[in-house]
């Protein structure tokens, strides 16, 4: 089968001809027709990732339909439109991940090939009001949002809510999910179109963060925020308690800026902050979420689909920050 593979610490993916995966009982074989970049993909190209090994072939968000089934799995599922859940051997414990928490793309390899081997557990029907791109746009980044809002800040209607760098996947989905729960939404980033795209899709307003005064600026907008939804941490985390209200919670589910610094703790505590930490999601996570995005009938933000053979200039696009939505790579 036709793959794109990682062969090396910082090399471009090459595409190349690698043997079909096999079978276990338990697990089918899927033909994809779409797959999409993560900054994980990014990350574990220039060597900043745990557990990396070379080769590999990337990518946690894929859909298609099933081609083949193990000797256990239902035949059912048999030329059934599905996606993928790249969340695997979460465990027992709802509240957190176990020991033996993997995420698909690596260790076992993932999405960007022809056909990609799962557990059948990991499956679901694609939503039918989805392409295979939209729905290829889902996985990593729609459960990582979904998680992160629901199931650990417990988002309700008519809640007021900051999406912190609005731009790419999670945070966008973040904002469609918080919109459309009933919440008032508002945004940051650093870019002034990205803005009033995010207004187009149903934010009431946003601000830019390269403005000195931004914070100020938001106050003036929307006064404080009950929740707050984050990636970045690092030395702006602490002016992001200063916009919480009293009761508010902050959930961040990565550290692009690094260490959180200068946090004052006597803010946290007399405004009975909660200050959250999530990471991807559970199966009942990722079932809600499928269920949610039904229900709302939801497209995901798309910023361009690519094919197999322009990968690298995905990628490229991605690590410039230059995306509106999820980039997607088609696969004939």
């Amino acid at each position: 089968m036709k793959a794109l593979v990682l062969n090396g610490l910082k090399e471009p993916l090459t595409i190349k001809e690698v043997e079909k995966p096999v079978l276990e009982p338990d697990e089918v074989l899927v033909k994809i027709k779409a797959a999409a970049f993560n900054h994980r993909d990014k990350w574990i190209q220039e060597g900043l990732y745990s557990g990396i090994k070379y080769p590999i072939i990337l990518g946690s968000d894929g859909s298609g339909i099933v081609v083949e089934t193990g000797l256990n799995v239902d035949k059912d599922w048999l030329n059934r439109e599905v996606i993928i859940n790249p969340s695997f051997n979460w465990g027992d414990n709802p509240k957190a991940q176990s020991k033996e928490f993997k995420i698909l793309g690596l260790p076992d390899n993932g999405t960007l090939a022809e056909f990609a081997l799962c557990k059948a557990e990991y499956l679901y029907k694609k939503p039918s009001h989805l392409s295979f791109e939209e729905a290829a746009a889902i996985p990593l980044a729609g459960l990582t949002a979904f998680r992160a809002i629901f199931t650990r800040a417990q988002l309700k209607p008519r809640e007021r809510v900051l999406i912190n760098g609005v731009g790419g996947g999670v945070a966008l989905f973040a904002m469609q999910f918080a919109v459309a729960e009933g919440c008032e939404v508002y945004v940051t980033s650093g870019s002034n179109e990205k803005i009033e795209n995010a207004k187009f899709l149903g934010a009431y307003g946003g601000v830019n963060y390269k403005s000195t005064n931004w914070v100020q600026d938001l106050k003036e907008l929307a006064g404080g925020f009950d929740v707050i939804v984050d990636s970045a941490a690092g030395e702006g985390f602490k002016e992001l308690v200063e916009l919480a209200n009293p009761g508010g919670r902050i959930v961040f589910y990565g550290a692009t800026k690094g260490t959180i610094k200068d946090l004052d703790p006597r803010r946290i505590f007399w405004k009975q902050l909660n200050i959250l930490g999530s990471t991807m999601g559970n199966k009942t996570d990722f079932d809600s979420m499928i269920r949610f995005i039904e229900q709302h009938k939801l497209l995901p933000v798309i910023d361009k689909v690519f094919p197999l053979e322009e990968a690298n200039d995905a990628l490229d696009r991605m690590k410039k920050a230059e995306q509106f939505g999820k980039i997607i790579i088609k696969i004939e």
